[in-house]
């Protein structure tokens, strides 16, 4: 009995075996970027009693968690944060370093990812020009195509274009994002050439109609939610003015009869939900990770981003719309683990950039905090210059803390451009919330190797860039902007950064470690020359 007994114990190990292989391949099968946007490292710990045992509390007790990773830059928009990320490199050096610039030569405000070149492929006109043409640099994932003579398949999906493009990088099969006038999922012709079947096939679905129609309650009894302010927060602007709980969305998207708004889905959980959807379908119908050759997934959570556009970050909105994301999470890896098997699947989680605490918020509980109105600063400037040198469009553009000066009429009128970039400087530091001034010129003629002085050169970009770039005080936000999220401070560049899957192990990572060692850890493990513009360095611990 016992010889029969080992025999069948053999024979039944072999048949798993063969199906489910306990060692894991050679190196992973697939990479899954996972980026939740606008994710505070803290959130992790305020909400994790009331998170399920499949989401988060899974890849942070059985992965490598990096608890002090950060943005170690100024202005950590969303493109500069997915950029960097997906480079391994700086602002300064991967270009996208804000959502918008002023190109100097062209005499235009140039979006990060705009490419009038391109066409939308279904059917929405404006909202599919995009491209990755302004990002500098290669991704990773773009290496891993080259290095696999294009063999391994490279899919990013968000509903941010942002975030599918700047992620998928130059050489992606395709990146999918959401179009807010169809519900749809779309791309451009940067990218394909006509819409693949599969992708046609879901949104003949009309999943994006079919959570419109939900309504929006909170998971547990709202009293539950004790680690967010009161559902009617003076901190909100709400969808369409509502602030409180319940949020009827199928009235709440047709404001005008017959006309539906889905851009409303992208503000709630249920946009994570439909990404979480949409790239399981990509997964199963792209066949990812089912050969030896590696694939890649970007894939973005945007509901962070946009929810807080219109919510606190205190509120009970944020609090469900993270205890939601963590169901969607444990579904997804559920998913990966039954289809491909979780040890062949590498997972890295972040965030492109943290965000701040509300000013007015803070300035209620009488913590120094409060608003920076650049409209009025840029319009005293310009009166300013105006008496100085004289009349003249002396300011062409101001954008995310930098201000572009007109070089032409500067250089015509026979002035230094140093000289009037310091007397600029001067009179924006007089400013109440502005804590550092810096000039193009200090960025060019010296080498700053530590404190903000290092992080705004980090930033800085000599054809993109502004000509003087300013620094806020903790707690302070550009006027019209709720949270700040372009800063170098702790909570604006305090992002989570965890690995689980493929080999990884379980422990805890205390030191200070930057979002640009993601990229040649990955190309570490993925046996493949880390790309030249890298500048982050490989995490040891992981690799140990």
């Amino acid at each position: 009995m016992k010889l029969l007994f080992s025999i069948l114990f053999v024979f039944f190990s072999l048949i798993s075996f063969g199906q489910n292989p306990i060692i894991p391949s050679q190196r992973p099968k697939l990479v899954i970027g996972i980026v939740v946007s606008e994710m505070r490292y803290d959130y992790l710990d305020r909400y994790w009693d009331k998170f399920g045992d499949s989401g988060f509390k899974r890849i942070i007790n059985n992965g490598m968690v990096c608890k002090n990773a950060h943005h170690d830059y100024l202005i950590a928009e969303s493109s500069a944060g997915f950029a960097t990320i997906a480079t391994g490199a700086y602002p300064a050096n991967h270009g996208l370093v804000a959502d918008y610039w002023y190109e100097r030569l062209k005499d235009k405000i140039q979006s990060s990812i705009r490419d009038e070149k391109v066409a939308t492929l279904v059917g929405e006109y404006e909202s599919g020009k995009f491209s990755p043409v302004n990002l500098k640099y290669s991704t990773l994932s773009d290496e891993l195509r080259v290095a696999n003579k294009f063999e391994s398949k490279v899919i990013s999906v968000s509903m941010d274009p942002r975030a599918a493009v700047i992620s998928g990088g130059h050489t992606a099969n395709a990146s999918y994002w959401y179009g807010d006038i169809t519900g749809k999922w779309i791309s451009s012709t940067y990218y394909l050439d006509s819409m693949v079947s599969w992708v046609d096939t879901f949104n003949h679905k009309a999943f994006s109609d079919i959570y419109l129609e939900k309504t929006w309650e909170t998971l547990y009894p709202i009293e539950d939610y004790t680690e967010s302010l009161e559902d009617t927060s003076a901190y909100e602007k709400g969808i369409n003015g509502q602030i409180n709980f319940p949020y009827d969305l199928a009235s709440l998207s047709t404001p005008k009869r017959k006309q539906t708004d889905y851009s409303i889905l992208k503000a709630t959980p249920f946009g994570n939900s439909l990404t979480k959807d949409f790239a399981i379908s990509a997964i199963v119908e792209e066949e990812l990770g089912k050969d030896d050759v590696p694939d890649w997934l970007s894939l973005n959570f945007a509901a962070g981003s946009f929810l807080g556009d219109k919510y606190s970050s205190w509120s009970v909105e944020m609090e469900d719309m993270y205890l939601r994301l963590d169901m969607d999470l444990g579904h997804f890896l559920d998913f990966i683990d039954r289809e491909i098997g979780m040890k062949n699947v590498l997972i890295y989680l972040t965030a492109e950039n943290a965000v701040s605490h509300d000013p007015a918020y803070l300035m209620n509980k009488r913590i120094p905090s409060g608003y920076f109105n650049y409209n009025s600063a840029i319009m005293l400037l310009r009166s300013y210059l105006n008496v100085i040198y004289g009349q003249g469009d002396w300011v062409k553009f101001y954008y995310s803390k930098q201000i572009y000066l007109n070089r032409v009429l500067i250089d015509n009128s026979k002035l230094s451009l140093s000289e009037f970039q310091e007397r600029v400087a001067r009179f924006i530091l007089q400013f109440e919330g502005v804590s550092n001034v810096l000039t193009s010129t200090d960025l060019i003629r010296n080498n700053y190797t530590k404190g903000e002085f290092e992080k705004i050169q980090k930033t800085y970009n000599q054809k993109r860039s502004g000509d003087v770039i300013l620094q806020l005080n903790p707690g302070w936000a550009e006027s019209g902007a709720e949270k700040e999220h372009g800063s170098s401070y702790n909570f604006d560049t305090h992002v989570p950064l965890i690995f689980y899957g493929w080999k990884t192990g379980r422990a805890e990572i205390s030191r200070k470690i930057s979002v640009t060692d993601i990229m040649p850890t990955i190309a570490y493990f993925l046996n493949i020359s880390r790309p030249q513009s890298v500048q982050g360095s490989i995490i040891h611990e992981l690799v140990d």
